[in-house]
């Protein structure tokens, strides 16, 4: 179980105004935090908001308006197949912009209520998927467009100098641009949703000298 220090800043908006790849990795390990619930980030997901055949933007004109209008850290929430909320932030001021999903928590505070929302009593269970965290913790629409670097009730954060290793592997539930290694997985953690391929994995480490060299399109 990864332990996070006890001096944990809000991550500001200059945290997601960089390469959507490196924040992705670098928000592994961050504790979002959500009301009276939080959970360690194990599981992240990256879609570049350019020539990204997985990404909304791509399709959606609503999406590449939510982009123009919103600023680095804001959230952006969608319905999948109908059933379940996402919840996704976006980076934006690098030299490329995307939307991050946050895949999967180690379920932290508020684990009662995370139980009551779930209907199930497995801690592993709770947060181990995008639609199972958004239940857990009671994310919908309504949340759209929140800032999440303006407000602790709801912010990731980060303890300085905070170094987990990573595993980069192929993105998963999509069938367009699927091959790009840019779904990142805190090593070994039991929370994530879909277990690591390890044909297709690299190990790395959320430093930013290493970060450099991720796969770029």
């Amino acid at each position: 179980m990864l332990v996070a220090k006890t001096k944990r800043p809000i991550l500001p908006s200059s945290f997601f105004e960089r390469d959507p790849l490196i924040c992705a990795r670098e928000l592994v390990g961050a504790e979002l935090v959500w009301e009276k619930c939080s959970g360690i980030v194990v599981e992240t997901e990256v879609y570049l908001t350019s020539n990204d055949e997985a990404s909304h933007t791509f399709t959606r004109p609503s999406a590449r308006a939510f982009v123009e209008r919103n600023v680095a850290g804001t959230v952006y929430i969608y319905m999948n197949y109908g059933v379940h909320w996402m919840l996704n932030v976006l980076v934006k001021g690098g030299a490329r912009s995307g939307l991050i999903l946050i895949r999967a928590l180690e379920p932290r505070r508020g684990l009662g209520i995370m139980r009551d929302r779930r209907g199930v009593d497995e801690v592993h269970r709770l947060c181990s998927g995008p639609g199972k965290l958004a239940q857990a913790l009671d994310i919908t629409k309504r949340h759209h467009e929140m800032n999440l670097c303006a407000d602790p009730r709801y912010c990731f954060m980060r303890p300085p100098g905070l170094n987990v290793p990573v595993v980069a592997d192929p993105r998963i539930g999509i069938s367009r641009s699927k091959d790009f290694p840019w779904r990142f997985t805190l090593a070994g953690s039991p929370f994530v949703s879909v277990p690591v391929r390890p044909a297709n994995a690299r190990k790395l480490l959320t430093s930013p000298r290493r970060a450099r060299t991720l796969p770029a399109r």
